[in-house]
């Protein structure tokens, strides 16, 4: 009998650990799915024979220690500050990690030790990062077989609300980590553009996005995502002059984005007492509303420059800032209350579907032709929880998982992506199964 921890048992789960549980009983796995949360585990295990529930405080380390030591390996999708104290576990324990979330520093730290212990910590190996390498580096990896030259690499993801469940004036609902879109960005965004190195302040991201028509959708936008400098190296492309990896929205939401930016309500270090505090008064305190002979709108207006017709008017409306209903109590600082209120406004009904939209965009040089290369995936969710967002996500992480435990594949030992071909080609081989398709196109 072999033991899966998967720990962390939230929105991104559900594909994971269905995909474990059906495959338990023929593999001879017992599954321990551990959470803060008992009923979130209940609703995700449903009294499977081969599952057992750890309801524990991650923080604590003798009650994560002791699943940690009868694991065989250990599945994060917990948020990404915490997969480092699984790690230290792991490595203690002499386990195999694998995560969705981006290499932390301290993460990067443990590599030699890893490497020492022959274990594999694999990060980014969920949607956005984790599909993303994998396709990209099947891609390069083909055109360096037709002796092909890239010279621009631009890579496109987004978790989107699907056509038919798009009812706000956003164009936005939550199909992952609320607290994740109201960070995304914050640490500004760095990539490559015609051999020059672009720098872009967080104040600046959701500005001027640029629109992208990716085929039978409506034209999205773009933001840069953090810093793409990296990936050309781990990637192999040496020469390449554009490089970009991006976050897709629709525009609206881009240009609404960018207004609560500039109104100064993502921030994270206004602590806030919000006791008898509506969210009116609390956007006349934010905004320094003292002119009482225009009205409030006129004054955000005002702000942020445009009209009172202006269509981010109508969403930062509909967002319900100006009204006077109380605020949850407590103390909360502006980012945090703005959250609340999103995910009020932006929770998926159990009938609404998500759709994650992937799109590449490669140049290269070919017997002296240029080739335009595109490469696209769309993946419609099913309605509740199971969402195309958890589906990219968990599947990526269950598939390696099986792969290692069925000894199918070598783990890659170190801290490390799913670049290489020993991992990327079974698990993009697999996700087809799921419907998890790109189609590739010369344009």
């Amino acid at each position: 009998m072999q033991t899966i921890l998967v720990v962390g048992a939230g929105k991104s789960s559900i594909f994971l650990i269905e995909y474990l549980l059906e495959n338990a009983s023929r593999n001879k796995w017992c599954v321990i799915v551990a959470d803060g949360d008992a009923a979130a585990i209940a609703g995700k295990i449903r009294n499977h024979p081969s599952a057992e529930a750890a309801v524990i405080d991650i923080t604590k380390t003798s009650e994560r220690e002791a699943l940690v030591k009868r694991a065989d390996m250990v599945l994060s999708l917990m948020p990404p500050h915490l997969h480092i104290l699984l790690a230290h576990d792991c490595l203690k324990y002499k386990k195999h990690l694998i995560t969705s979330s981006y290499i932390s520093d301290e993460m990067r730290a443990l590599d030699e030790k890893v490497k020492e212990a022959g274990l594999m910590f694999m990060c980014e190996m969920g949607l956005d990062p984790g599909i993303d390498h994998m396709t990209a580096s099947k891609i390069i990896n083909s055109v360096y077989k037709v002796a092909g030259r890239i010279s621009s690499f631009k890579s496109y993801c987004g978790g989107l609300v699907a056509p038919e469940s798009d009812n706000n004036p956003w164009h936005y609902k939550f199909s992952w980590n609320p607290r994740n879109v109201v960070t995304a960005g914050m640490g500004g965004a760095k990539y490559l553009l015609n051999g020059k190195v672009q720098e872009v302040p967080y104040e600046k991201i959701f500005e001027n996005n640029k629109k992208i028509k990716i085929p039978g959708l409506n034209a999205l936008a773009y933001y840069p995502n953090r810093d793409s400098l990296k990936y050309p190296e781990i990637y192999g492309l040496d020469e390449v002059k554009t490089f970009l990896r991006a976050t897709l929205r629709y525009p609206i939401y881009c240009k609404g984005w960018d207004a609560l930016i500039k109104l100064g309500f993502t921030k994270q270090d206004e602590p806030i007492d919000t006791t008898a505090v509506t969210y009116a008064t609390w956007l006349k305190r934010k905004t320094g509303y003292t002119d009482t002979s225009i009205s409030v709108q006129q004054h955000v207006a005002n702000l942020l420059g445009v009209p009172l017709t202006d269509q981010v008017m109508t969403l930062i409306e509909w967002l319900g800032v100006y009204d006077e209903v109380t605020l949850p109590v407590g103390k909360y600082n502006t980012a945090e209350i703005l959250e609340e209120l999103l995910q009020r406004k932006w929770n998926m009904t159990p009938n609404d579907k998500d759709m994650v939209v992937m799109h590449h965009e490669i140049e290269y040089e070919h017997r002296g032709n240029m080739i335009n290369l595109v490469s696209t995936m769309q993946l419609t969710g099913e309605i509740g929880e199971r969402t195309a967002m958890a589906k990219t996500v968990g599947l990526p992480i269950g598939l390696l998982a099986s792969l290692v435990m069925t000894k199918k594949i070598k783990p890659p030992v170190g801290v490390v992506l799913p670049t290489m071909q020993s991992v990327y080609k079974p698990v993009l081989r697999e996700l087809e199964r799921f419907g998890i398709i790109f189609r590739d196109e010369i344009v």
